[in-house]
């Protein structure tokens, strides 16, 4: 049991065609309910860690929690640093313990995204650290990132075989129709899988990385609205969408906005149905049953990865 590298569940899922489930953290009772379903289920995980986490938390906290879930289940844990914008960021990461990071030069240019990226790269592979950096843009807003559908692009494969070649990073985040946020799509959902899987065909051993692939289950949606919430019309990745994904080459998931969801329809029914609670413990138990419950489908039923450490 320990903090590991991405580098040996990604070989294994590439070879057997399903996916790590990638799960964000902001508190004790989220890291609980994602690693006690992974626990049950036997399988890899990979914590990660935004800038509203770090903003939130401080990363001191997510660090030693992290820690402390490792040493109660037993499990090996990757703690990822999704979407890092600068050298900076990613290096105090790297220097925090964290075993890989993401630099997101996404909204640069393709040369000056080559540049960033292999500055971490060279920093992060000197302390043993893995790198994920993301060529193409998607929509949509998660924490600091705010991208509208008109300047949301698509990965161009060639592009891709071109920026892997030049900076060693070890897994790369395509755009092909995924968004980040609970609105993913207006009408019918869309993802490019032609597209996929001529990236997957030019860089076969480059582990590739779907972000923006929350469901958002609608029975989640459907419980916070029964109980105060405002979210009509919330629409995710279809998750038949994200097993075909896993077959072309993805074995990274990023999941986010199932975990809000979840816990925050359990809270809103606790709340209406025993008003007179103010105890933490009582609605932050519950909602970390949710989690639980949900991560624990999406490893057995979405992601193919029950029973493969």
């Amino acid at each position: 049991m320990a903090l590991v590298t991405t580098k040996e569940m990604f070989a294994k899922a590439l070879k057997n065609d399903y996916a790590i489930g990638a799960f964000n953290v902001n508190n004790m009772e989220i890291i609980q309910g994602i690693v006690e379903a992974a626990k049950e289920e036997n399988t890899s995980l990979i914590l990660q860690v935004s800038a509203g986490a770090r903003k939130y938390a401080k990363p001191v906290y997510l660090v030693k929690l992290v820690e402390a879930a490792i040493l109660d289940t037993g499990l090996d844990i990757a703690l990822h640093l999704d979407h890092g914008e600068d050298f900076e960021i990613c290096k105090k990461c790297v220097d925090d313990g964290f075993t890989s990071v993401m630099v997101d030069g996404s909204k640069h240019p393709f040369e000056e995204n080559i540049r960033l990226t292999k500055e971490v790269v060279d920093y992060a592979h000197s302390k043993g650290v893995v790198v994920e950096a993301e060529l193409g843009k998607l929509a949509g807003i998660e924490d600091n990132i705010n991208v509208d559908a008109r300047s949301a692009t698509f990965t161009v494969p060639e592009e891709a075989a071109e920026f892997v070649e030049k900076t060693g990073v070890d897994s790369l985040a395509v755009a092909i129709g995924t968004s980040h946020g609970a609105y993913k799509f207006k009408g019918e959902p869309y993802l490019d899988f032609e597209r996929l899987k001529k990236i997957h065909s030019l860089i076969p051993d480059t582990p590739l990385v779907l972000h923006g692939a929350s469901t958002v289950l609608p029975e989640f949606v459907k419980k916070c609205n029964e109980y105060g919430g405002d979210i009509p019309g919330a629409q995710g990745v279809p998750e038949d969408m994200i097993k075909e994904a896993t077959k072309h080459g993805v074995c990274k998931v990023n999941i986010d906005t199932d975990l809000r969801l979840a816990m925050t329809a359990e809270i809103r029914k606790h709340f209406a149905e025993h008003p007179a609670d103010f105890d933490p413990r009582k609605y932050l138990g519950p909602a970390r049953d949710a989690i639980k419950g949900m991560v624990q489908h999406k490893i057995k039923n979405v992601l193919n990865a029950s029973n493969i450490k």
